[in-house]
């Protein structure tokens, strides 16, 4: 029975939890430490492997103008459909105007459009005008910012950047950060995938007037409904094409890089059930005719229509290699930009600058690390050693739950683990302290030890828990380098909880006999009995 209890003393719950916590730390933290090729690892942030840093700003007016085109759009087609005679239709950046042949069909435009909302429709006589509301605009204005921003995060990824930073700043600015950007090329190629509107338009050639291109003016153009649009290869080249597509990349549901006989890439895209219905009635209706395919306001070619084309799909051709042709496919499965982005700020960290700050950090940390180490040891003895197998513990935790879910370590992130080296041996201290003042009062090493973790226990509990809110307050409101020094304060706190708290008393209540026989309080905390 003796044997059994101290061997259930010596395998209490406390030492198995922190024994396999240092098993853990050790395994998942192995491949960031030792720069493993298997196994998940840290990613160093933009400050410390070097990157782009960019602040852009959203043309969110651009996004309504946008969106009264795509009206445009789909008043020409419901009045296509329903064999609705239009005898003009025009817009701008504030409205559209049809007028009609037959004013009697103002009912049916006006019905099709109040299944749209946010649109105000005046009818006078023969001529409809359709418009959007102050909240209909507002909240375009704010959809083309959020959904920049997710353009620009859908992007990225595809890209193969690892953990890009893409958040918002201000009302209207996006802050764009972009780790391991190391080349001139890589940087070129990042800012043209963020800043390309990728917006896909399939739009009818003018055949009546074509002829007269070159000599037209774009008022010319305007005032038959029409756009002048260049070749992308070929400036000199132009096309005459109306200036309401017949859809547009809103309807695209992928894209991917394929070849042609030559063995020259190009990008097939396939389209929804709506754009291959419009796309197939449209081919029907344009047998001998073109039909321009327009990427960013550039015409890549404009095929003749030779017989209906259904099934959804087709194919952008151009002059481009492999690479841009990856890149351009990426943009066009991410979605279009509802409004241009322009680039505010721009900033190139290098990587030795990164690297630079990499041994800084180290240097703080293993200086910070060693002075706390020597100072518990010196001032509380065995008690110190055992606070610092506690502390390794801790900082090998944080290190392993960060490569564990691959999160990002920035140079504030590096200062918060500076930081949790002083708070987790904190604990150690306060508890330490009140197991030395019950011994003064000379009570039993048992109890001092129970009442000491006791006692101490409010007060950590206190400091943790206050610091870990302020942690989150941190996440949820800060951006970018902010949420790094949050993450790793918030399990840094946690894993001292661990290893501080649980940890050192299981290690305490295997030792506790020991020290009750050896009455050497001066060796084992510190202090003169």
């Amino acid at each position: 029975m003796p044997l059994l209890e101290s061997m259930r003393m010596k395998l209490n719950y406390r030492i198995v939890i922190f024994a396999l916590s240092i098993v853990f730390g050790i395994f998942f933290s192995a491949p960031s430490l030792l720069q493993l090729e298997s196994g998940k690892k840290i990613t160093l942030g933009l400050d410390l492997q070097g990157g782009l840093h960019m602040l852009l700003g959203v043309k969110s007016e651009e996004a309504v103008t946008s969106r009264i085109k795509s009206i445009a759009a789909s008043v020409k087609n419901f009045g296509e459909k329903k064999d609705i005679l239009i005898d003009t239709l025009a817009f701008d950046e504030n409205r559209v105007v049809v007028t009609l042949l037959d004013k009697d069909e103002a009912k049916n435009i006006q019905t099709f459009m109040s299944e749209i909302k946010g649109t105000i429709v005046s009818v006078n006589g023969a001529e409809v005008s359709i418009s959007l509301d102050e909240q209909e605009i507002a909240r375009t204005k704010e959809q083309a910012i959020s959904q920049a921003i997710e353009t620009i995060r859908n992007r990225l990824d595809q890209f193969g950047l690892s953990e890009p930073v893409v958040a918002r700043q201000g009302e209207d600015k996006i802050l764009v950060e972009l780790a391991g950007i190391k080349s001139a090329e890589d940087e070129q190629r990042a800012r043209e995938l963020i800043s390309r509107a990728a917006k896909l338009e399939l739009m009818a050639v003018d055949e009546e007037r074509t002829a007269r291109v070159n000599s037209m003016s774009t008022t010319d153009a305007a005032s038959y409904g029409d756009v002048i649009l260049e070749d992308v290869n070929n400036p000199q080249i132009k096309y005459l094409v109306k200036e309401i597509p017949v859809l547009d990349g809103s309807m695209l549901t992928d894209a991917y890089v394929g070849f042609n006989e030559n063995n020259r890439p190009l990008i097939n895209f396939t389209l929804n059930a709506e754009g291959a219905g419009i796309f197939g009635d449209f081919t029907g209706r344009s047998v001998g005719k073109r039909l321009a395919v327009v990427l960013d306001g550039k015409v890549y070619s404009a095929p003749n229509i030779n017989e209906r084309i259904g099934g959804g799909s087709g194919q952008i051709s151009g002059s481009y290699s492999v690479l841009e042709a990856k890149d351009l496919a990426i943009a066009l499965r991410s979605g279009s930009l509802l409004a241009p982005i322009y680039v505010m700020e721009k900033r190139s960290v290098g990587p030795s600058l990164g690297a630079d700050s990499i041994e800084a950090s180290m240097i703080a940390l293993i200086g910070g690390f060693v002075m706390v180490v020597a100072f518990m040891v010196v001032y509380y003895r065995v008690a110190g050693v055992i606070a610092n197998i506690a502390l390794v513990a801790n900082l090998l935790l944080i290190i392993a739950v960060m490569s564990l879910f691959g999160a990002t370590l920035t140079l504030p992130g590096m200062a918060g683990i500076v930081l949790t080296v002083g708070m987790a041996v904190d604990a150690n201290v306060i508890i330490s302290e009140r197991i030395r003042e019950l011994l003064r009062e000379g009570v039993s090493m048992h109890k001092a030890i129970e009442e000491g973790y006791s006692n101490a226990m409010r007060a950590i509990l206190d400091a943790n828990i206050t610091t870990l809110i302020a942690a989150v307050v941190l996440y949820a409101y800060g951006t970018g380098a902010v949420k790094g020094f949050a993450i790793t304060i918030s399990i840094g706190i946690l894993a001292s909880m661990l290893t501080a708290i649980l940890g050192t008393h299981g290690i305490y209540q295997i030792l506790e006999k020991k020290i009750q026989k050896s009455k050497n309080n001066l060796f084992w905390f510190g202090i003169k009995a």
